[in-house]
């Protein structure tokens, strides 16, 4: 179908200016203000709301294949779409474990079948993501965004060099979750005031920079593309800033939550638990400022949805991770840039144009691309309901929060995947 979206607003030179765009046979054909109905175009008043390109979020999970009771791929992309997205990537802690191109096939078939959005799966690093013997590159490099064995990090540094070589030679990109397992002791949240108040094992900040820290030395040796994932502590950002300075091939995201909330503001509800988790008031503030000198290159929502029984065991026992895609944009736009933290065209570089450039997929609000775009009503807010959601997970930390920018439609392909 064929469409013109009247009464639309994008941005030019830091502005909004009114605008309708045309779309036909799935790309967009004009961008212009007062445009006239074409025959054969399905008209659709946007109403004002403002239109961007569909964002890209380079971290996510859709647990199908092996954990479709906690989401299936058909779930977490119309998550995707209602709330803005045109194309994830999906990480690989999966069953059977995309370690090999036939195992890596049963997640493609379920893509393929059920996808509404753009889906770019990563490829394992290691076989099981054991950390022991590499998982086959080369044979999954043409299908996989890159390579990630996210929720463990590689523990050997031998291993991680062998990745890193690998990924070189094949031109893919490694997406490191560093994590140093001889650092947890049985922690669960961060190991700051309210763990201490609360009589709650904490997780150190060395676990995460200090692994961030021999990855880089190893990713500036080897010359490899290097993406560090979710980043919650000071001294990853001020690593990660030391690195590009001495030019290391490197980029890194953060989550939404690591940017709202922080230690503090936890409570004894498994919703607020996540890995990394959320970090001190002075963390948070070293990642805002990382976002505004382009330390952080994008942010990624982390979409880890579990059961509610999983969910539901408090902050000891509860799963590790909470959803976030339905919820990404409008949290940034409510805490970041209304208050003024953060510029609107610094958050579309971080959602879409900067994930974009480094993965290769994404494409720009304008005429002859690919209609992949989303429309939000910035003036209107909406309280969040987890039971509302279209993820099967329910568990975020953004429940019953008022956030501003509600998506209205969102297409994929020329095709209207939401529309709210």
């Amino acid at each position: 179908m064929d469409y013109i979206l009247k009464n639309g607003m994008i941005l030019r030179d830091s502005r909004f200016v009114p605008a309708d765009i045309a779309v036909r046979s799935g790309h967009i054909v004009s961008i212009a203000q007062g445009l006239e109905n074409l025959t054969g175009c399905t008209v659709i008043d946007l109403h004002n709301a403002a239109v961007f390109p569909g964002f890209v979020d380079v971290h996510v999970h859709l647990r199908e294949p092996g954990f479709s009771y906690k989401e299936t791929v058909r779930t977490g992309t119309l998550a995707a779409a209602r709330g803005g997205y045109a194309h994830v990537c999906p990480m690989p802690n999966l069953d059977p474990v995309p370690d090999t191109p036939e195992h890596l096939q049963a997640q493609l078939d379920a893509i393929d079948r059920d996808a509404v959005v753009h889906v770019h799966p990563y490829g394992a690093i290691t076989r099981s993501q054991q950390g022991g013997t590499l998982a086959d590159m080369a044979g999954m490099a043409p299908h996989t965004a890159g390579f990630s064995d996210d929720g463990r990090g590689v523990q050997d540094r031998e291993m991680m060099r062998q990745a890193m070589t690998e990924a070189k030679r094949l031109g893919k990109i490694i997406a490191a979750h560093c994590e140093d397992n001889a650092l947890l002791h049985g922690g669960y949240i961060h190991d700051g005031q309210y763990a201490r108040e609360h009589g709650h094992r904490g997780i150190c900040s060395e676990s995460e920079w200090g692994q961030i820290a021999r990855d880089l030395e190893l990713a500036g040796e080897i010359g490899c593309k290097y993406h560090v994932c979710h980043i919650s502590t000071k001294e990853s950002v001020e690593l990660i800033r030391q690195a590009k300075a001495r030019g290391v091939d490197v980029t890194c995201e953060t989550g939404p939550h690591y940017l709202v909330f922080s230690d503090m503001d936890l409570q004894e509800d498994g919703r607020f638990k996540m890995n990394p988790p959320i970090r001190s008031a002075e963390d948070r503030e070293a990642l805002r400022r990382g976002l505004l000198d382009g330390t952080i290159d994008m942010i990624a929502t982390d979409h880890a949805p579990h059961s509610r029984e999983e969910k539901s065991r408090g902050l000891e026992k509860s799963a590790m991770g909470v959803v976030g895609l339905e919820t990404a944009f409008s949290a940034l736009y409510t805490h970041l840039v209304r208050p003024g933290r953060l510029p609107l065209e610094r958050l579309l570089d971080l959602m879409h144009s900067n994930p974009a450039r480094r993965f290769g997929f994404g494409t720009p609000l304008e005429a002859g691309q690919p209609a992949d775009l989303t429309a939000f009503d910035l003036d209107a807010s909406y309280t969040v309901d987890p039971e509302q959601f279209a993820t099967m997970g329910r568990a975020t930390p953004f429940a019953g929060m008022k956030l501003w920018g509600v998506c209205r439609l969102t297409m994929n392909g020329g095709k209207i995947v939401w529309e709210g």
